[in-house]
C-alpha cells in the first residue's frame, strides 16, 4: 500500500532562526510516498532542523519504518517522536533497525547493580535501582558534564551516527535538551575559517569533559574502559555527503598544534556554532522518543534542581562504522 507523508508546516520555531515553507517544493523536498500501513505526520520545526513525527508504529520494527525514519533523520537531524509507547525492549529493538548498538560502559559506583536488564541502554537519569535520587559525588559529576555541548561517544574510535533517548520520568522544572545544528553552522562560516581547519584532526576524550566540571582525575579502570579517539574537525556525512563541523566539550586539543592556539580554535568554533540561530530546544514529555544524528549536531541538558527532582532517561546508541573503517584505512 502506497501512502502519502503528510507535512505540516508551522511557523518557525521562535528559538531557531530559520522558516518554513509553505509552498508544494517544501512538501516535496521530503519525499512523499513511502510504503507503510498508516500516515506518518511530519511538522518541521525549521526548513531543516527538526521534526516532530507522529502516526508511526515504532513498536512495529520493520525495513520500511527504517528506510522512512533514515530519511527523515538526513532531513532533519533531530526528530521527536510523541507517546512513543515503547518499553525497553522495544526501545532496543527500534533502535538496531539502524545499526549495531553501542553496550552502555559499567562505571557506576562499586559494587552498584545496573537499573537496566538490557545492557545497550545507558543511564541519562538520575535515579538507583530502587529509584532513590542518587547522592554518589561522582555519578552526579559525570551527569553535570552532560550539561556541556557535546556529540555523544565522539571519543570513541567507531563514534556514533544515532542517539535515542526516551523519557521515563521528567523533573517537574528545567531538564530541557538543546541541540544544535553542526551542518548550518558550517556552511555559515566564513570561507577563509573552512580553508583553515580543512584536514585538521582533534582528540576527544570524556574524562577531558568530566574534568572540565571538577570530575576528579579517573582511575585506571575508568580509562580502560573509555580511552579516547582522534577525529575530524569537519566531517562528511557518510550518507548526505553534506559537510558539517563535528565538535563536542570531548574535544581536548588540536593535533599537531600549539596546545594553546588549539584550545582557542575549538572555543571559537564551539562559539560559533552555538549561536542561537542554529538551536533547537527540547522541553520533555513523558514518553518522548528523541532521536538526533551525532555526526551533524551537537546537545546539551539543561539544569534542573537533581537533588529534588527525579529524572529517569534512557538511550541507546547506534555505531557509526565508517569511523572505525576510515581510521583503519
Amino acid at each position: 500500500m502506497f501512502i502519502s507523508l503528510l507535512i505540516v508546516p508551522t511557523p518557525a520555531n521562535p528559538v531557531c532562526g530559520a522558516t518554513v515553507r509553505s509552498d508544494s517544493a517544501n512538501a516535496q523536498a521530503f519525499g512523499l510516498f513511502l510504503k507503510e500501513f498508516g500516515t506518518v505526520q511530519v511538522t518541521p520545526l525549521t526548513l531543516d532542523f527538526g521534526a516532530e513525527i507522529s502516526g508511526a508504529n515504532l513498536a512495529d520494527a520493520s525495513p520500511a519504518l527504517a528506510a522512512t525514519c533514515f530519511d527523515l533523520f538526513d532531513r532533519h537531524a533531530v526528530c521527536i517522536f510523541r507517546d512513543s509507547g515503547l518499553d525497553d525492549e522495544a526501545h532496543v529493538a527500534f533502535s538496531r533497525l539502524f545499526g549495531e548498538l553501542e553496550m552502555a560502559p559499567r562505571i557506576s559506583a562499586a559494587g552498584a547493580t545496573p537499573r537496566f536488564a538490557c545492557p545497550e541502554l545507558f543511564d541519562a537519569g538520575n535515579l538507583d535501582r530502587e529509584g532513590r535520587i542518587v547522592t554518589d559525588e561522582r555519578r552526579r559529576l559525570i551527569n553535570l558534564g552532560n550539561q556541556q555541548w557535546h556529540t555523544d561517544s565522539s571519543f570513541r574510535p567507531a563514534r556514533s551516527s544515532y542517539s535515542m533517548l526516551l523519557a521515563h520520568r521528567i523533573p517537574d522544572v528545567g531538564g530541557e535538551t538543546e541541540f544544535t545544528d553542526l551542518r548550518a553552522a558550517y556552511d555559515a562560516l566564513p570561507d577563509e575559517m573552512k580553508a583553515r581547519i580543512a584536514g585538521l584532526e582533534a582528540e576527544h576524550s570524556y574524562w577531558h569533559s568530566r574534568q572540565l566540571v571538577g570530575y576528579p582525575a579517573p582511575t585506571e579502570t575508568e580509562i580502560a574502559a573509555i580511552p579516547g579517539a582522534r577525529q575530524p574537525l569537519v566531517l562528511a556525512h557518510p550518507r548526505t555527503g553534506r559537510p558539517s563541523l563535528y565538535l563536542a566539550a570531548h574535544a581536548s586539543h588540536i593535533v599537531g598544534m600549539d596546545p594553546a592556539e588549539g584550545r582557542a580554535l575549538l572555543r571559537e568554533l564551539m562559539d560559533f556554532a552555538t549561536q542561537e540561530r542554529f538551536r533547537y530546544v527540547h522541553r520533555w514529555q513523558v514518553g518522548d522518543l528523541v532521536v538526533w544524528d551525532n555526526l551533524c549536531t551537537m546537545h546539551r541538558a539543561t539544569p534542573f534542581d537533581d537533588s529534588r527532582y527525579a529524572r529517569d532517561m534512557r538511550r541507546t546508541t547506534v555505531i557509526d562504522g565508517s569511523g572505525l573503517r576510515a581510521q583503519a584505512a
